[in-house]
């Protein structure tokens, strides 16, 4: 029997939380401001909207590279995203790896157009194979429609994290990173960002004082120097950002004694892995940064959310070197926030949004937020099919969620989610399915790649190894094998036949995750299996929590619906005060206590 018992502590943080932004005399805000999958931030703020806007990166998702806008840094609406079109992109269908697709964007406004500036990486390739690394740039004078956003014009350079920047005389750079060369480092070059045409020679301007992966620049001109800022020791643990400038655009660039600028590193701290930060001002001219970040503490073993976006208090006197405000937390005190109740223009979600019940009814569109592994099969996602009017039909795809190796998925996945936001959640579907041929499934998952994730799905089974009956049954699987929730199917029972059902996935506490089904007309649920989260927490991405319909590689076609999509947070951690220890009871159940700290 699960049991979960909340600390004061715990409880009097969630009474305060309505009171930490209320406006311009507040200096208290939470972290992470943008929650989930939403590593590598670039944020710029425009003063004539008095709007901030992130970006950030998406990988193998689809739609790819979110824009948040925000007024008072505190709340998030999603903008839209930038690719939105397989066409902008068509080789991300074929992109092979978990840590595949687009890295690290950069916004940037100039003369009131957007520059959007990326690398498609195909992470499965030779490090020293310039086909690896497909740099690219997307425009629109519109960031508030998607469709708005332009095909990918094409730059050459061989490296990642490209940023753009304008020098005094309006002249266009790129400035990119390079781990791998003979000379590793962060270059420059003049590019046409409209054309992408190269217009110099690329010059390695600094390559960080000594720590693995100097990566993810930004240049920024202030006080008649130029400063250099970049992300140094891979983007796990040892994380950090580092600084150099120089009076020269190319250099000699002199980093700052204080280095590193921003890091948890070699801390007890909850929040580690932070670093490729960006910094702007608001419009009282204080100065603030962004920068990614894994909540998991320094155990770093369970992190299903991945890298997500923090937010901490800049200083940036005239002349002198920016001071970031660290250590970076889940409460963070600093500058007055700017005022809130300001009107915010759009109608896509909150990033911290959850569903409520949502139904599919004929001529709707899937949410905004709602993503898939890839450019979708179109044909495989029906709205309000013949006979299931409010659901969401799932054509079932011949591959399912691992893909032909775990890498690659040629011809695509039927796969649609959403990404965990919360610590604690739960994720619930109506699903209508009647499997015709043998191992056609449909389900519930956990996905984080497709050799990282979680799935329960109903299927068609022989009925014992000797038997040629075939009956439906709940298979449960982990990918890759753990051993703590071991793959098993085991037969739907008759109460549960014949009738649609409701399909659970709920984050019971911060290490585990449990999987449940029953009746659709009945509120009781049987918990059918758990999984740990070190099975999702790997790689760069985070967790999306979805559904999924398959042939696993036969010729069935009978289509699942899906309907009552809910998904709602029910509650954060921002800190280590208040651990949760886990415990497999004499019958294998898990139980939870959240001990005091």
């Amino acid at each position: 029997m699960l049991t979960q018992t909340l600390t004061l502590g715990s409880l009097l943080l969630v009474s305060l939380l309505p009171c930490l932004a209320s406006g311009r005399n507040s200096s208290q805000f939470l972290n992470p401001i943008l929650p989930g999958f939403h590593p590598d931030p670039s944020c710029t703020f425009i003063s004539d909207e008095e709007t901030f806007y992130c970006a950030s990166s998406s990988f193998n998702a689809f739609p790819g590279i979110p824009i948040h806008a925000s007024k008072d840094l505190t709340t998030w609406r999603l903008v839209g995203n930038v690719l939105n079109r397989e066409s902008q992109l068509p080789e991300l269908a074929v992109s092979v790896g978990g840590t595949s697709g687009i890295w690290a964007p950069t916004l940037r406004l100039r003369d009131g157009t957007w520059y959007l500036v990326t690398t498609m990486v195909h992470d499965k390739k030779a490090a020293d194979d310039p086909t690896r690394w497909r740099n690219i740039i997307f425009t629109t004078r519109d960031i508030w429609n998607e469709g708005s956003w332009s095909d990918a014009a094409h730059f050459d350079f061989e490296g990642y994290d490209t940023s753009p920047f304008w020098d005094d005389d309006g002249t266009s750079y790129i400035v990119g990173s390079h781990a791998y060369k003979v000379e590793p480092g962060n270059h420059l070059a003049k590019v046409n960002l409209t054309t992408g045409e190269l217009q110099s020679n690329w010059t390695n301007l600094w390559a960080g004082t000594g720590g693995l992966a100097p990566e993810g620049p930004h240049l920024y001109r202030k006080d008649g120097f130029y400063y250099l800022m970049i992300a140094e020791g891979g983007t796990g643990l040892g994380h950090m950002e580092t600084i150099a400038r120089s009076k020269n655009l190319y250099g000699p660039y002199e980093p700052n004694s204080a280095n590193p600028i921003l890091t948890n590193a070699n801390t007890t701290e909850y929040f580690q892995t932070i670093g490729h930060a960006d910094l702007f001002q608001d419009a009282y001219g204080k100065w603030w940064s962004v920068a990614l970040s894994t909540r998991g503490g320094p155990s770093f073993k369970v992190y299903p959310m991945g890298r997500e976006t923090v937010l901490t208090n800049a200083t940036w006197d005239e002349g002198a070197w920016p001071v970031i405000h660290s250590p970076v937390r889940g409460v963070m005190t600093g500058w007055p926030l700017p005022e809130t109740g300001q009107y915010l223009p759009g109608d896509g979600p909150l990033v911290d949004q959850g569903d409520n019940d949502l139904r599919f009814p004929p001529s709707c569109q899937l949410p905004p937020h709602f993503l898939h592994w890839r450019p979708p099969i179109e044909g495989n996602y029906v709205i309000s099919p013949p006979g299931h009017r409010n659901y969401l039909g799932l054509k079932p795809s011949k591959l399912n969620l691992t893909g032909i190796d775990g890498n690659s998925a040629p011809g695509g996945q039927t796969f649609v989610g959403r990404r965990q936001v919360d610590t604690l959640f739960t994720y619930r579907v109506v699903l209508d399915y009647a499997p015709k041929e043998a191992h056609e499934e449909a389900g519930v998952t956990l996905f984080l790649t497709q050799n990282h994730h979680v799935r329960l799905g109903l299927t068609l089974l022989a009925a014992s190894n000797t038997s040629a009956t075939f009956t439906p049954h709940f298979r449960f699987m982990t990918e890759p094998y753990s051993s703590a929730a071991p793959p098993f199917s085991a037969p739907v029972p008759d109460s549960l036949q014949n009738t649609s059902l409701t399909l659970e996935i709920k984050a019971v506490n911060e290490t585990h995750f449990s999987f449940a089904a029953g009746r659709a007309d009945s509120e009781e649920l049987a918990i059918v299996a758990h999984a740990p989260g070190d099975v999702v927490s790997w790689g760069f991405t985070g967790t999306l929590v979805g559904v999924y319909a398959t042939s696993n590689g036969g010729n069935g076609t009978e289509m699942a619906y899906v309907s009552h999509w809910t998904y709602k947070g029910e509650g954060q951690t921002r800190s280590n005060s208040s651990p949760a220890t886990t415990l497999v009871g004499k019958e294998g159940v898990l139980a939870v206590d959240y001990l005091p700290a």
